[in-house]
């Protein structure tokens, strides 16, 4: 498979602002037909590192690294070559749809504007392939949603008008920013069963943004997973979800409910995540790692690979067995 996206020791600070980076070291990469999973505690950098792609950065960020979509280097390209990756290349849907979308212009004016603006197309065009884009994402009556406003549309259905809106352009990058976070079971259900389908028959890459591990291992073929703007562990998401290699992986799994838990109460992750204020020596994890000692606040680790498996802990060859035990071992997630 061709890569379509690759991330390479992108660092982001803003030293007015914060004390550690907000992206440290990151790199990761999606292929063409690929879902890959990034996931982590709200404040770890996942939706920076979605923007990043698309240039969206805080105004006056120092960044370093390198980004590739295709063969544009998305840091150094001028302002025109961004506008065609975004008009041609990449979208992204957004956690929050109604955030996303102007609550005074109809949801025709919202689809069918880029499709005028940015392609040069006539309405009556532009209108034909909005209805066909609302009908793919499973909304029942296009010719009437067309004339809604986002205020008359449920929040299931307006994240199925971010989706479509997002494939207006054809992408062969999809970044998606937790867009199922505040729909109920069965609507997020329905939404990553079009995202699926929908990534399936373009063959697009998809970067999928969630806090879930059970729902990345539903939907992902690969995980990467953060913490304080790092990425502290990578692997296929089954063998993520089964053999956990880092205490923060192992947390995450052991805090998500299972339909055959035999606890009265979740276990949780001691402490909180970092802030930005605070920017200790080694491992950014130790602070609230049951397994740390001396050296991991001593020294940060490197990202280290083993096979089709990386992992950023000091410990984590001495912690194997122990870690393995907290993973799941009933063939992947809810």
């Amino acid at each position: 498979m061709s890569r379509l996206l690759e991330i390479e020791s992108l660092s982001l600070r803003m030293p007015w602002l914060a004390k550690r980076p907000l992206l440290d070291g990151v790199t990761l990469g999606v292929d063409a037909g690929e879902v890959v999973g990034l996931v982590g505690e709200s404040g770890s950098g996942k939706s920076l590192t979605a923007r990043a792609v698309l240039r969206l950065l805080p105004q006056n960020a120092e960044v370093d690294g390198r980004i590739t979509v295709g063969d544009t280097e998305v840091l150094g390209a001028t302002k025109a070559d961004v506008r065609e990756l975004r008009r041609s290349t990449v979208s992204m849907v957004f956690q929050d749809p109604r955030a996303g979308i102007n609550p005074i212009r109809r949801i025709g004016d919202f689809l069918t504007e880029s499709l005028r603006l940015n392609h040069g197309w006539p309405k009556d065009k532009a209108r034909t392939r909005a209805l066909e884009l609302l009908q793919a994402v499973g909304l029942p009556d296009p010719e009437r949603h067309l004339r809604q406003f986002p205020h008359e549309l449920s929040g299931g259905m307006l994240q199925r008008v971010m989706i479509a809106g997002a494939l207006t352009v054809e992408p062969r990058l999809l970044l998606c920013d937790e867009p199922t976070t505040a729909l109920d079971v069965t609507t997020q259900a329905e939404i990553l069963s079009i995202l699926g389908r929908l990534q399936r028959e373009q063959g697009m890459g998809m970067l999928f943004i969630t806090h879930d591990l059970d729902l990345a291992a539903a939907v992902c073929d690969r995980v990467y997973v953060m913490y304080a703007g790092r990425i502290v562990e990578q692997s296929p998401a089954q063998a993520l979800f089964d053999r956990p290699r880092h205490p923060y992986t192992a947390g995450l799994l052991a805090s998500t409910p299972g339909v055959d838990a035999d606890h009265d109460r979740l276990v949780s992750i001691p402490g909180a995540p970092l802030s930005l204020l605070q920017n200790p020596p080694g491992c950014a994890f130790a602070p609230r790692c049951a397994y740390a000692q001396d050296a991991c606040r001593a020294e940060q680790p490197d990202l280290v690979t083993e096979g089709d498996h990386a992992v950023r802990c000091i410990r984590s060859a001495a912690l194997r067995d122990e870690l393995r035990g907290l993973g799941r071992h009933d063939g992947g997630a809810a």
